[in-house]
């Protein structure tokens, strides 16, 4: 254990899921870095199939990871401790301290949950250790009384650490008013006591329409109030870790010369790959669910990740979309495979160990010459290579191991490692475990340019780290950020 730290820290709890929690911290980590301030993010638990892989040789939730960019410092397993992903049938797979531990079904999890909270303790004073302030978030909603027993996630580690609590209420979904003071009702009263200030979030119209609102919280609940946060329409723009993000409106492209049909499974996994496509003025990402037809004007079919690729490939086929990718393929169209969907346009996927499942054999697309055999090791590293002569930089994160003729035929070459991925001979079915593609301008272009797009000049990650300075000052605006700090401890 590390010797005691003077950082301060400070919880951002939410009434329920997706209050912006997340963004939240990510934007006061970066104001409180502009300050000169040594800021690190912790979640203690996190429950997500969009992961990033850290710069000592784990994974973590992306929303983390967003959160160390903004406060300008590489991605560390301890700022995740334990990150949940969602499988099939088995439950989900346990990830702690960056390295998958097993899978474990709801009841089994909240067995396993008491030995967690030591890593996650030793998770957090490392953190502290090297910083002048922890700015920690919560998961799903504060008032689930029902998981409080050894609950690591919010009210567990507030207490266990010592902590003090924001609560972050959502005026968008509607009673945010019955959302906070009823959390304060629920709430044993030593957790109740945690809670030092409210928030809420996502205001449209004249602030002074909510001001009772506000004075009739903080009367209700004996919690200072701390912001009124209007919408920030530019949230957007940054890489979304909750899979609800994909079922968000986008502005129109009524210009666009590109359009990108992408399938969505039901366990879709770092799907953050599409989104320097859709920051593209010039190109449309149509998702597609269950009950619709891929689009048959598509340029381009990406088959994104999956965290279990083989339950993935069945829902695909029982949505008829094997048969439209095949059509799509006939009329001469692309298409792209990334990690999972790169095993799922193969000839065969094996599990013999079970990872997924049932062990057994099943017969993928058979669009690339190619062979997966699923294992239990996960492949996580950050590369850098070329693909067709143009450079890049991503990320693998998988398991399994895909080899066949169509390896002859590779995609890339990853610096230090040699020929990576497949490539059908026609050259229109391209397969590769490399993730981070699309966010490389260089990558990108080339793969417009091969659509038939014009070039934007798109930087992707200049804007992400341009709209984290937005977030910095809308928060600003609206936070007394002197106030938080002198509520951290």
């Amino acid at each position: 254990m590390n010797a005691p730290s003077s950082a301060r820290a400070l919880m951002f709890q939410g009434t329920g899921s997706d209050v912006g929690k997340s963004l939240i911290v990510a934007g006061l980590a970066r104001a409180f870095a502009n300050r000169g301030l040594k800021v690190r993010p912790f979640k203690p638990q996190n429950m997500s199939n969009n992961a990033a892989v850290t710069a000592d040789g784990g994974e973590i939730g992306r929303a983390q990871a967003l959160q160390a960019r903004a406060a300008r410092v590489a991605p560390s397993v301890h700022m995740n401790p334990v990150l949940l992903k969602p499988q099939s049938e088995i439950g989900a797979q346990v990830v702690v301290q960056g390295r998958a531990r097993g899978n474990a079904r709801a009841s089994e999890y909240q067995k396993l949950k008491p030995s967690l909270m030591a890593a996650v303790l030793e998770s957090y004073e490392k953190l502290r250790a090297e910083a002048d302030l922890v700015l920690v978030e919560g998961a799903g909603s504060a008032s689930e009384i029902n998981l409080r027993a050894a609950d690591i996630a919010n009210m567990g580690f507030s207490r266990a650490a010592d902590v003090p609590v924001i609560l972050i209420g959502d005026i968008d979904r509607g009673g945010v008013i019955a959302s906070l003071v009823g959390t304060k009702a629920v709430l044993p009263e030593d957790d109740a006591a945690m809670i030092c200030g409210f928030l809420v979030n996502r205001f449209r119209g004249d602030p002074a329409l909510f001001a009772s609102g506000m004075e009739e919280i903080a009367a209700r609940t004996g919690w200072e109030a701390l912001g009124l946060i209007p919408f920030f329409a530019e949230a957007g723009r940054l890489p979304a870790e909750d899979a609800l993000a994909l079922d968000a409106a986008r502005p129109a492209k009524p210009g666009a010369r590109v359009k990108i049909a992408v399938p969505i499974l039901p366990r879709i996994a770092n799907f953050d790959d599409l989104d320097p496509l859709d920051a593209e003025p010039s190109v449309e990402v149509v998702r597609v669910r269950p009950g619709t037809a891929l689009p048959g004007d598509a340029d381009l079919v990406i088959l994104p990740g999956s965290k279990s690729t083989i339950p993935d490939l069945d829902d695909l086929r029982r949505a008829g979309w094997d048969i439209d990718i095949r059509a799509h393929v006939r009329r001469g169209g692309r298409v792209l495979g990334l990690c999972g969907g790169y095993q799922m346009l193969g000839r065969t996927l094996t599990d013999p160990e079970g990872v997924e499942g049932p062990p057994g054999t099943v017969p993928g697309l058979g669009l690339l010459e190619v062979d997966t055999v699923l294992t239990a090791e996960k492949r996580l590293v950050a590369i850098t290579g070329s693909a067709d002569g143009i450079p890049f930089a991503g990320y693998e994160m998988h398991m399994g191991v895909t080899e066949g003729p169509g390896r002859a035929r590779p995609f890339a070459v990853i610096d230090g490692e040699g020929p990576e991925g497949a490539v059908s001979p026609n050259g229109r079915v391209v397969g590769t475990y490399a993730h981070g593609l699309f966010a490389d301008d260089r990558q990108r272009a080339h793969w417009l340019a091969l659509l038939g797009a014009p070039p934007s000049g798109l930087s992707y990650e200049d804007g992400v780290d341009a709209t984290l300075d937005t977030l910095a000052a809308h928060l600003a605006a609206y936070v007394d950020l002197d106030r938080l700090l002198e509520l951290a401890r």
